[in-house]
């Protein structure tokens, strides 16, 4: 059966948004646990759910400390984002070719929307799933079947493409295929443990994979 469906994790996967997290968590950190914290303690925790981040410094002040990120976070987005190598043109390609495409991300909609405007990428996506719109995220396959219902799609005809180890388990829980990307910040062997059925090197990988070019 032919792949005609494409997800894809936001962060980190088709925009760079890595320094920019990082730069929010170091801000929201120091301003409550002074020169406790540096970028490497960060790294290990890029793609989980905020909330639940934030849960591991300080569950008494959780709500302090997401305010605090959201707003640096914000305030810096658009200084900070980019996207990375290839994507625009590979989307672009499978938006013309007829592809049905959606975003699955851990990211609340409003700053989903800020990155997916930023980069130009906005048009070429038929539904966009974030936090705001299920009750468990990934690894949980709940975004991913959500998706492939909005895109009226079956996981036989999907593959889920992310830089983290969530993506790949929450599309293998969904019954797709998935797809790493050796751009992710916890390095490409790390994500290779987790057995994602390609690992693209730059996005334009994935029209080889779907025999596009």
């Amino acid at each position: 059966m032919k792949r005609d469906t494409i997800l894809f994790d936001l962060d980190g996967t088709l925009i760079n948004t890595n320094e920019l997290i990082i730069a929010s968590f170091l801000y929201t950190l120091d301003k409550y646990f002074p020169e406790q914290y540096n970028r490497e303690h960060i790294l290990p925790l890029m793609g989980t759910p905020l909330i639940e981040t934030m849960e591991l410094f300080d569950k008494e002040r959780v709500q302090d400390l997401v305010q605090t990120y959201r707003e640096h976070n914000i305030a810096h987005h658009d200084e900070l984002v980019t996207e990375f190598k290839g994507v625009f043109e590979t989307v672009e390609e499978l938006y013309k070719k007829g592809y049905k495409l959606g975003i699955v991300t851990t990211k609340m909609r409003n700053t989903v929307k800020m990155g997916l405007k930023l980069t130009g990428l906005d048009k070429f996506f038929q539904t966009v799933v974030t936090l705001d719109d299920v009750e468990k995220a990934k690894p949980d396959p709940e975004p991913v079947q959500k998706a492939l219902a909005l895109l009226q799609s079956t996981p036989e005809r999907a593959i889920m493409v992310g830089d983290s180890k969530y993506d790949i388990l929450a599309g293998q829980n969904a019954g797709t295929q998935t797809a790493g990307v050796s751009w992710t910040i916890r390095g490409n062997d790390y994500l290779q443990q987790f057995n994602p059925d390609y690992m693209l090197n730059e996005m334009t990988d994935l029209l080889d994979v779907l025999g596009e070019r």
